[in-house]
């Protein structure tokens, strides 16, 4: 039986811990808050339950170790656009199309089935040659002789390209452009690869879990124990040791040290090549960092049946709010003046008391942090300014629900950063592209899981890395 310590109790952590138990491997996983899930975070107060990190559930089918009970829904996401346009997504295909015709125009709805059949064939390209494979030089090479998987994915080409090439509504390029934060990228610098987003999005679903998504976190953690994995909470790891250029274990805090054959790490990959494991060529590249997220909890008196499970309220200029996270040579990164509103709100009496409803609320922002990139999110009062500001833009869209609050909280990304140490609190560690850090370390017996290293961020992408992890050390011999 080998030992192997899981580093950070995240959704890769928890997969790849519940995975390697199963297959004969002595696990520990040792996280550093007293709570498990990682970003996959549940906030409770009042009757009032939010999930504070993924809110959507899609490809279903990779979640082999949780196996959650699942509610598809229709429409996956509402768009309301600046003209007042309303365009409910549809996991139908046909569906889809009709409702794009009745509220865009039959032109639009044409259009959209022409990217859709250039999305497949990315997502078809991505999924056999890239999502469920460790990138190596070896599967590079093989990507390289797939001449059509290749000219699918356009390298080179950016997301909004392709979606200028195929669509001629704006508001389906805004809606396009949009999947592009999935991955914390700016999709004018996005590759066109990143339309296989859209695609698993529409072509398996969107899903709920009732209760909330956390309880995918109470979930894994039960598979671990079922698997006799060891979880070791208030407990941080504070360095990777390594002998004869091999792991050996870890480092605690408390200066404990815990011998391992292999160490998974479920760590931001700029955490563990800058302090866990300090390796100056691995930083490269690891500092262009992708966007955060500013949240508002909101507990709201009544119902709003204007609103779907998922809706989002898009800003007459989106490139403005591109401007304003990332910042330019000539201007410092701010928080946007007219944000994309993404509202979740459940209709699931579990998660909020009888007559009221919890929203979780979501705003594009730039991360922590002092640089011209970043905004300072703990200077004092700006985290309550721009929640009244934030109000104040869903009022001015129709949606003004000032005066039916029950309560609000806010998020920013410094709290994410404190919280899960995602340094400046970027939701997806790296900002999306095709190259993220690999899953193995520059030590033997090192690997890393978690949505700053390949395949990338998002449930169903941490999910396979974890799984990808797993299989590559394989179960114990004999």
């Amino acid at each position: 039986m080998s030992r192997i310590v899981v580093i950070g109790a995240g959704v890769g952590g928890l997969t790849a811990a519940a995975r390697l138990a199963a297959t004969g491997h002595s696990v520990v996983v040792f996280e550093r808050s007293g709570d498990l899930g990682g970003k996959l975070a549940v906030y409770e107060r009042d009757g009032f339950r939010f999930d504070t990190g993924p809110s959507l559930l899609t490809l279903p089918q990779v979640f082999t170790e949780a196996e959650p009970d699942l509610v598809a829904l229709d429409p996956v996401v509402r768009h309301v656009f600046a003209d007042g346009t309303v365009l409910d997504s549809s996991a139908t295909h046909a569906e889809f199309l009709d409702r794009i015709a009745a509220a865009l125009g039959p032109e639009a709805a044409q259009d959209w089935d022409r990217f859709w059949r250039r999305a497949r064939r990315i997502w078809d390209a991505s999924w056999r040659s890239v999502l469920r494979k460790p990138v190596t030089p070896a599967s590079l090479a093989g990507l390289s002789w797939r001449v059509g998987d290749l000219a699918a994915i356009a390298p080179g080409r950016s997301l909004r390209a392709l979606g200028r090439h195929y669509l001629r509504d704006p508001r389906l390029r805004t809606m396009l452009d949009r999947y592009a934060t999935y991955t914390g990228a700016d999709p004018r610098r996005a590759p066109a690869a990143l339309a296989a987003v859209p695609y698993a999005e529409l072509a398996f679903g969107g899903w709920y879990v009732p209760g909330g998504l956390g309880t995918l976190a109470t979930a894994l953690t039960a598979r671990c124990s079922a698997a006799g994995v060891r979880i070791v909470r208030d407990a941080e790891v504070r360095k990777i040791t390594t002998e004869d250029g091999r792991v050996t274990g870890v480092r605690l805090a408390s200066g404990e040290v815990a011998p391992a054959d292999a160490v998974v790490s479920n760590v931001d990959a700029l955490t563990v090549y800058r302090d866990l494991l300090p390796s100056p060529r691995r930083l490269a590249g690891l500092t262009d960092r992708s966007l955060g997220g500013f949240v508002l909890l909101l507990g709201v008196r009544g119902e709003t049946p204007s609103l779907a499970h998922h809706t989002v309220f898009f800003p007459s200029h989106y490139d403005r709010e591109f401007d304003d996270i990332f910042g330019s040579a000539s201007r410092r990164a701010r928080p946007a003046d007219d944000p994309t509103v993404f509202v979740t709100r459940a209709d699931d009496p579990a998660v909020h008391p009888a007559g009221c409803e919890a929203w979780f609320v979501l705003i594009n922002a730039p991360r922590h942090g002092t640089d011209w990139r970043a905004v300072d999110w703990r200077r004092p009062g700006l985290a309550e300014a721009y929640a009244d500001h934030v109000l104040g833009v869903l009022a001015r869209r129709g949606l003004d629900v000032r005066d039916r609050l029950v309560f609000r909280e806010t998020r920013t990304p410094a709290d994410l950063a404190a919280a899960t140490a995602a340094p400046g609190g970027a939701i997806y560690g790296t900002a999306g592209g095709l190259m993220r850090p690999v899953n193995h370390g520059p030590v033997a017996g090192l690997h890393l899981v978690g949505g700053s290293v390949h395949p990338g961020g998002g449930l169903p992408m941490v999910t396979l890395s974890a799984q990808m992890v797993a299989d590559r050390i394989g179960p114990v011999a004999g």
